[in-house]
């Protein structure tokens, strides 16, 4: 002690409040008691422990031979929501004159239940250390709130798993005040198996029981739908029954709906069924002899998930209530238990298998290293926690100069030949446009952007722009919720399974959102163009490629695989020209910028393409505005390819009315203007009458893929729903 500076005893105080925290807090207390030279104990019993419904358990601490300095009768009957509540102001009203009497150093105490708080509600009010146990970990119901809120009241944290450990740390936890030590209880557990086993067996289930053909069954009702829980704990009866084995019942807990399901056992006769023996409680020594030979355990009990995979014996864990525990393969999960059949099948899986042991949750040297942690506190320090917090930039919200910036967004475009970025305000103004060569590698692509998108962010602030977030246009299939290019196109090398968010979000500590460059377009147009305030609509994109976005009921739709909209690869021909996608006769064979340069190259290699007026340096590169200029000029051959580009686009166009239905179609693009009326002739000719009065028009926006870019950013801090 003297090395934490302590010039007396410890004195701590454990309180245990049921059977199943005294379970973890034994161990503890065994070797706390054992050091009379460094701890002074003090135990106090409350809660379920003191009532006759739930085995008076307060029993089995005095066959312990431990002292119980003060017993608190806490519980309110009615076991409803309204007595959980009732319960924690009553142990809030008792305690603090226990602890004013007792004045610990440290109180320790366990897990998740409603009489914990209430315990560290009061140490934390009245200036005493807290210990908790099982700090950090994930189940369901209300216990992952109750467990969390003690875990921001305790000063100390001792965990079981490496998991639990990274939860408190991201919880702002202190690290140097977190001991990952393991569960007390598997001090126990793995020294208890090859005890005397066949005699506890008979005492509980009979005489002619063997081992591993039995079930042990332990469920709680959860409190956050009670009614649910109830239903399914009756189904497990009744699959338990079908099912025809020797199975040890042990009486829910305390929580609120535990007297309905008290009510479902005794309305099936389970108390006096041959098959089954209900019983209020068994000693923890025995019951581990009972589910480490059992056939199999079934329950949403968190020993199932725990405790038990120290033996290796099967588990059924049944709905919610542990949802989120770290398992072992002897657990199956069957969530939503809605069925007899259903658990009963699980039954059938699961009886008398035999799984690999599972240390999980501790090597059973829990209890010293909990010792060693309680030696090294001191009292010297300050009472205050304090909390570790990321760092995080000086809020200067209040500020003029920052109330008078300009809410904008970092705009990114990657097309197959210019790499794009801006700074775009809330009103759709490109306040500052930078354009580089997009390069062929991967890492030199994603260089340039970091270093693109850094030089952008530094000249906001000298443009008084304040930067929400940096949103990307790129070409490709998009996981817009991971923010990662999935598939390329081929314009743009080296552009497969690119996580782009992460770098990008490191480097500049902004938000990224990252989506095709389509569906980019079909926002900007639902933002700042025609679509604005439209409730379905469709963007076509007219440009090297043909792409697109679809806005039904004001939301743009990805699609179950993130490839809705993929509209120039729409067929409309079966025997039309190859694609860049491998099939024929798309409309982007037909219609984009790469098919029409294709087409101006036959011609030009054919001496047919060239017309009075115009004119071509000899390195001068063939391109479709060479095509487009040779129809104004006359050229009927080049007139030809582009009346079929641009019935191929119509035909397609009318495919999307026949199946999407939209009031309005957006060609957007450098030959939308070429093919409007085109498409408008095909709608006119092919479409069916209910959709011929579809509006057709092309996009007013200068910068559709930037401003789409930008409205991924700025439409969700308007706080639409993208």
């Amino acid at each position: 002690m003297e090395k934490n500076g302590n010039n007396h005893k410890l004195r701590v105080c454990v309180a245990t409040c049921n059977r199943a925290d005294y379970s973890k807090l034994a161990p503890i207390m065994f070797g706390i008691k054992a050091e009379p030279q460094f701890f002074e104990l003090d135990v106090v019993v409350l809660g379920s422990h003191l009532i006759d419904d739930y085995g008076n358990t307060y029993r089995m601490i005095e066959q312990d031979d431990f002292d119980i300095h003060t017993r608190l009768h806490t519980i309110v009957r009615g076991e409803d929501e309204a007595a959980m509540v009732e319960s924690v102001g009553l142990a809030l009203v008792k305690l603090p004159d226990v602890l004013n009497r007792l004045k610990p150093d440290i109180m320790i105490v366990h897990g998740d239940r409603f009489d914990a708080l209430a315990l560290a509600t009061s140490a934390a009010l009245m200036n005493i250390r807290i210990l908790h146990i099982e700090g950090g970990e994930v189940s369901g119901t209300i216990d992952d709130s109750i467990r969390h809120a003690i875990t921001k009241l305790a000063h100390y944290h001792v965990c079981c798993t490496r998991s639990a450990e990274q939860h408190l740390i991201a919880m702002c936890e202190d690290h140097d005040r977190i001991l990952l030590a393991g569960c007390p209880s598997y001090d126990k557990l793995l020294s208890a198996k090859n005890k005397d086993y066949m005699s506890v067996i008979r005492v509980w289930l009979g005489e002619d029981v063997k081992p591993r053909d039995y079930i042990v069954a332990l469920q709680h009702p959860v409190t956050t739908d009670i009614k649910h829980s109830i239903k399914m704990f009756e189904l497990t009866l009744d699959a338990l029954i079908s099912f025809n084995k020797r199975t040890l019942v042990l009486f829910p807990n305390v929580d609120a709906g535990s007297k309905e399901m008290v009510r479902v056992m005794r309305k099936k006769g389970i108390e006096h069924h041959p098959n089954f023996r209900a019983v209020k409680h068994v000693p923890f020594d025995q019951f581990i002899q009972l589910v480490a030979h059992a056939g199999c355990m079934i329950g949403n009990s968190s020993c199932g998930v725990r405790e038990v995979g120290a033996f290796g014996t099967p588990v059924i864990n049944l709905g919610t209530r542990q949802t989120g525990r770290e398992t072992g393969e002897n657990v199956l999960h069957v969530r939503d238990a809605d069925t007899q059949d259903k658990i009963l099948h699980a039954l059938q899986l699961q009886f008398g298998k035999q799984y690999p042991c599972s240390k999980i949750y501790g090597d059973g040297n829990a209890v010293p290293r909990i010792l060693k942690f309680l030696k090294s506190i001191d009292l010297k320090e300050p009472l205050q926690k304090k909390f570790c917090f990321p760092p995080v930039k000086d809020n200067i919200s209040q500020d003029i100069d920052h109330i008078l910036e300009t809410q904008s967004a970092l705009a990114v475009d990657l097309g197959g030949t210019n790499l794009r970025v801006a700074i775009v305000s809330m009103k759709g103004e490109i306040v500052k446009k930078y354009t580089q060569l997009n390069p062929k590698t991967y890492e030199d692509r994603l260089d340039l952007i970091l270093k693109m998108c850094v030089e952008a962010a530094s000249e906001a602030v000298n443009l008084n722009c304040r930067i929400l977030g940096v949103g990307i246009s790129t070409g490709g299939r998009v996981n817009p919720r991971e923010g990662i290019v999935l598939h390329s196109t081929k314009l743009i090398q080296e552009w497969s399974s690119v996580d782009l968010r992460t770098p990008i979000s490191d480097a500049l500590h902004l938000p990224v959102w990252v989506d095709n460059d389509g569906n980019c377009a079909a926002l900007a147009e639902r933002k700042f163009g025609h679509g604005k305030g439209i409730e379905n609509f469709v963007t076509l994109i007219t440009g090297t490629g043909i792409g697109g976005g679809i806005i039904h009921q004001h939301e743009l739709i990805h699609g179950s695989s993130f490839c809705a909209a993929e509209l120039g690869h729409i067929v409309v021909s079966l025997d039309g020209p190859e694609c860049l996608c491998g099939s024929q006769g798309c409309i982007e064979a037909y219609a984009s910028g790469i098919a029409l340069q294709r087409e101006a190259k036959k011609l030009h290699d054919e001496d047919l393409l060239l017309v009075e007026g115009m004119s071509m340096k000899n390195e001068e590169v063939v391109s479709a505005a060479h095509l487009i200029q040779a129809a104004k000029l006359g050229n009927t051959k080049a007139e030809s390819i582009l009346r079929t580009a641009g019935t191929a686009l119509g035909l397609g166009v009318v495919n999307i009315l026949h199946t999407m239905n939209p009031s309005l179609v957006i060609l957007s693009g450098v030959l939308a203007s070429h093919y409007i009326n085109a498409v408008k002739d095909v709608i006119h000719r092919q479409a069916l009458s209910s959709v011929k009065t579809v509006d057709v028009v092309v996009s007013n926006l200068a910068d559709p893929a930037l401003l789409g870019a930008a409205s991924l950013v700025l439409d969700y801090t308007t706080r639409r729903i993208y």
